[in-house]
């Protein structure tokens, strides 16, 4: 289709948007607009065990199911409009299926902590050698960290049995289109695949060693913007959706967040507030910020997103709620709005810095960086510190973090970030994101739409169906800037004097306090 019949005709994109809180279906058109939206709040995961995070996988398609058909049942948008579709969901949950597409154990959950045995491999010279390159903690940390090796190891009869081995995004199209076809743009994860050349690693490679999946068990990969295939009367009877209805390959949220947030080049960044707090950037080469840490395939294709996570990031914020916002909830619910809108109210008049409380957030154990023994630390208490100065803290040492990370990707590609894109719910928040472009000294822009991951996805769309010709033109006409936010010179004074001479020495002066914590209590395990 070209574009001056694009001009006569208004066309949309249902995009599916499976997240951590919630599923999320909209229609979107060609200028970026998000047109209609239909919200589902899921259980995140559910715990058997202490840091089992699982979650069952028909109940995600069951509610993809009900927020489909809601949205088309009440939607004042012709279905014929509707030409094409995508989804983009959360990475790294992964789905065992047998040869009947039917799921063998929930689906394991990207926050779940259980570890698998480092097993016999690697052994004799090979583990000589990682040693000498310092590496061989961080390849048995990812072996530990392999969901298909704790289930092979513990579950072998599952693992026998499955016929598939599918990322939440790939079980979620197969039942969508009857293939098992995944994007280049959703490998994330503990898989033998090459994130240099963007192909599952050959037998011989480490990752295959680390990872040893037989190749039948993975999904065909293509790249973002391939058809995967099309709608089958099956789903559409479930979803909704017109049978016929092609689906397009989008990418993993993060990446689609970054696409959608109009990142192209590696002079932006794009920080995504989500439950996972990261920065990243995008580059046409391959390249690794911390050693041993891949950079993701974009959802551009034959493109790579370098990235920092800050890994529990904008959990924090529901952490607080839960343990100090019975307030702000009870209110909320009163008023029928979020209590983070309370919670912004709670610190405008903070001042910048929190009088001088400063927060480390590294409260996820496990943790990969800046070390496997951090943890979180709040230091700088006094008589005059509220929940308010707690909460803006958290908010300002997620930003401080993310500021760790643009230096470490500058230095990486030698290219200095110049501005900064923000998005995900954290960009909700006004003083979030002030207080994003005082601490970096840099404009913070964001997006016309806080659905930017949907936005990334329908773009994916819209250059696989030929509305537009290829990438740069899409973001042209359907990504723009909603909010500007530029750095107020004093803030900017004593966030650089905080982040020089406090932030950025915590790690190294509490080091030695972590080890001796996780010698005496063994959390993180070692």
């Amino acid at each position: 289709m070209t574009n001056s019949e694009t001009e006569n005709q208004k066309l949309y994109i249902l995009v599916i948007d499976v997240g951590t809180q919630s599923i999320r279906a909209s229609l979107i058109d060609t200028a970026g607009n998000i047109c209609e939206i239909e919200k589902t709040p899921i259980e995140a995961y559910y715990s058997t065990q202490p840091g089992y995070a699982e979650q069952d996988p028909e109940y995600f398609w069951e509610t993809l199911c009900k927020t489909t058909r809601l949205l088309l049942k009440n939607s004042q948008i012709p279905v014929e409009q509707i030409k094409g579709m995508a989804v983009t969901t959360q990475r790294s949950t992964v789905v065992n299926i047998d040869k009947n597409g039917k799921p063998l154990r929930p689906a394991i959950i990207w926050l779940d902590q259980r570890k698998a045995k480092v097993g016999n491999w690697p052994k004799g010279i090979t583990k000589t050698v990682l040693q000498l390159a310092g590496v061989y903690e961080s390849v048995a940390y990812a072996i530990e960290e392999s969901e298909a090796n704790w289930i092979r190891q513990n579950q072998p009869e599952i693992w026998e049995k499955t016929d598939k081995f599918l990322l939440l995004s790939g079980f979620l199209t197969s039942r969508l289109s009857g293939n098992y076809t995944e994007s280049t743009g959703n490998m994330v994860g503990f898989l033998p695949f090459d994130y240099k050349k963007q192909r599952y690693s050959k037998l011989r490679d480490v990752n295959s060693k680390m990872f040893p999946i037989e190749r039948a068990k993975l999904a065909k990969l293509v790249y973002p913007s391939d058809k995967i295939g099309e709608v089958t009367p099956k789903a559409s009877e479930q979803t909704g959706i017109p049978a016929g209805l092609p689906i397009i390959a989008a990418a993993s949220d993060k990446a689609c967040e970054v696409l959608g947030s109009g990142v192209i080049t590696p002079d932006v960044a794009c920080l995504s507030y989500g439950t996972t707090a990261t920065i990243q950037t995008v580059n046409d080469h391959y390249l690794e910020v911390v050693r041993m840490f891949p950079a993701y395939p974009s959802a551009i294709p034959h493109y790579f997103n370098t990235e920092v996570m800050i890994y529990r990031g904008f959990w924090m914020i529901k952490w607080f709620k839960n343990e100090f916002g019975y307030r702000e909830v009870e209110r909320a619910r009163e008023l029928d709005i979020e209590p983070e809108t309370l919670f912004d109210e709670m610190i405008t008049d903070i001042p910048p810095g929190s009088m001088g409380l400063t927060l480390q957030p590294y409260w996820s154990p496990g943790v990969k960086l800046p070390g496997i023994e951090a943890k979180g630390a709040i230091i700088g208490f006094g008589d005059v510190h509220t929940r308010a100065h707690l909460y803006r803290s958290i908010l300002e040492g997620i930003a401080y973090a993310l500021k760790d990370g643009a230096i470490r990707t500058e230095k990486k590609t030698g290219v200095k970030i110049d501005k900064i894109r923000v998005s995900g719910g954290g960009s909700q928040s006004k003083n979030a994101l002030q207080l994003t472009a005082d601490i970096f000294n840099m404009k913070v822009e964001k997006p016309h739409t806080f659905e930017t991951s949907a936005l990334g996805a329908a773009i994916n769309a819209a250059v696989g169906l030929k509305i537009y010709p290829d990438f740069e033109t899409a973001i042209e006409k359907m990504c723009r800037i909603g909010e500007t936010y530029e750095p107020i010179p004093e803030n900017v004074r004593i966030y650089d004097q905080l982040y020089k001479r406090v932030y950025s020495r915590m790690y190294r002066k509490l080091k030695p306090l972590y080890n001796d914590i996780r010698d005496i209590i063994n959390y993180p395990k070692k």
